[in-house]
């Protein structure tokens, strides 16, 4: 036990005062931080600053239709601004360019005559590219609300019910389900956590399934792991690396999660998520517990693999090719559950999540966003607990016996002989 606690101590303290994984962790908790307060940064920037846009000044129906539609909103995002014609084509083009580069608007509303269609044409001019819809996206039900109100001027209604039509309806959305439903900003959060146990599986393979593997590799490509061979058991390095890695993993990450709350509940950002109807709290706590377990479960499943991977190569410029097979296992589970957001509850996503190696992200995407049987969830637990097992029993005998073999990368047949003559 001691000794096993020896390789856990050894391996843990050993990572975490290198300078690279402390760089590497200031880096992503910074880049956490900006992500987090960019949205909030960007509406406090954006907000109470109207675009505005120029119009010529003359008299037009449409014109005035729209400073009352603007003029009606609390906080109206488009203020339009009144340019003197200048009589002709080309002055008038040259115009409107000189105070948009001027900066004096953002951007400028033509309307042309169109007898067919009963209503002016609409040209937005900007030095904008295509892909700056902001202020068309607003000008667009603007303009609709004043033609709508145009064609019914005729029809006798009051200016109450002309405002009572253009009201928008109020959508909820609720996600029906055995229990009680679930509100938007439930299913807003359990799309959050989807993606996030989505990117932390993939994670584990990238940086704390390699860093056993490279670990195991280094040790026996410098001869060190002879020594170690001869002092401590090859199954308790095994699961000692890994526990060490582990806990490596959940230091890293609880940071991680501590600095998101931390931002999450700074004034400015709970201010904006709210008003976005994103509230962490919704969640149902079984939600969260079924985030820990999932991670965990995937954590040994991978673990245990690229344990066992690196014990089987001698030189690090072999690991990259030899833990590739597990890579694209973890990308194949990525992928399905980015794709299985559209479609949770299909026969293939259903399917996928009873795959060991791709339950932990699928069946915990079944449970975030569609509503699978109970007996479906435990049973797939059941059945990746039993694959973790036979894995890390796998994995020990493999380790034992790869440690000590050196040169090129042994086959499978050879291993195998390996451990009946070791058994034996």
């Amino acid at each position: 036990m001691n000794s096993l606690l020896s390789v856990i101590k050894f391996t843990f303290l050993n990572r975490i005062r290198t300078k690279s994984f402390l760089v590497t962790s200031l880096i992503l908790l910074i880049v956490l931080s900006i992500g987090i307060n960019l949205p909030s940064l960007i509406s406090s920037f954006s907000s109470g600053k109207a675009d505005k846009v120029g119009v010529w000044d003359r008299p037009s129906e449409v014109v005035s239709g729209l400073e009352a539609y603007f003029g009606a909103q609390e906080k109206p995002s488009i203020e339009l601004v009144k340019i003197p014609d200048q009589g002709s084509a080309a002055a008038n083009d040259r115009l409107i360019k000189e105070r948009i580069e001027a900066k004096e608007i953002k951007g400028f509303l033509e309307l042309t005559e169109d007898k067919a269609a009963g209503f002016p044409k609409a040209t937005y001019k900007s030095a904008g590219s295509f892909m700056e819809n902001g202020v068309t996206g607003d000008l667009a039900p603007a303009l609709q609300a004043v033609k709508q109100a145009q064609l019914l001027k005729g029809a006798g209604l009051t200016a109450e019910q002309l405002a009572k039509l253009n009201a928008p309806v109020d959508l909820t959305s609720i996600q029906v389900d055995n229990g009680d439903g679930r509100t938007r900003s439930q299913m807003i959060v359990s799309y959050i956590l989807v993606y996030a146990l989505l990117i932390l599986v993939s994670m584990m393979v990238y940086m704390y399934g390699n860093m056993i593997a490279m670990e195991i590799t280094s040790e026996k490509s410098s001869r060190v792991m002879e020594l170690l061979v001869s002092s401590i058991s090859p199954v308790k390095q095994l699961y000692g690396k890994v526990l060490g890695t582990l806990l490596i993993g959940l230091l890293q990450i609880g940071v991680y999660v501590l600095v998101v709350v931390i931002n999450l509940n700074l004034p400015h950002n709970a201010s904006y998520f709210k008003g976005i109807d994103l509230d962490f709290g919704d969640a149902p706590p079984q939600l969260y517990g079924y985030f820990v377990l999932f991670f965990l479960l995937g954590f040994f499943l991978y673990a245990m693999l690229c344990a066992a991977v690196g014990s089987l190569v001698s030189r690090t410029e072999e690991l990259g090719q030899a833990i590739a097979p597990i890579t694209i296992l973890a990308l194949a589970g990525f992928y399905i559950g980015i794709f299985g957001t559209n479609a949770p509850s299909s026969e293939f996503v259903t399917v996928a999540s009873f795959i060991p190696f791709f339950t932990p992200a699928v069946m915990f995407l079944r449970i975030g966003m569609a509503n699978p049987a109970a007996w479906e969830v435990w049973l797939s637990i059941g059945v990746l607990v039993v694959t973790i097992l036979f894995v890390g029993w796998l994995s020990a005998k493999i380790y034992r016996t790869g440690v000590l073999l050196y040169g090129k990368r042994p086959s499978f047949k050879e291993v195998r002989k390996a451990m009946q003559a070791f058994r034996a």
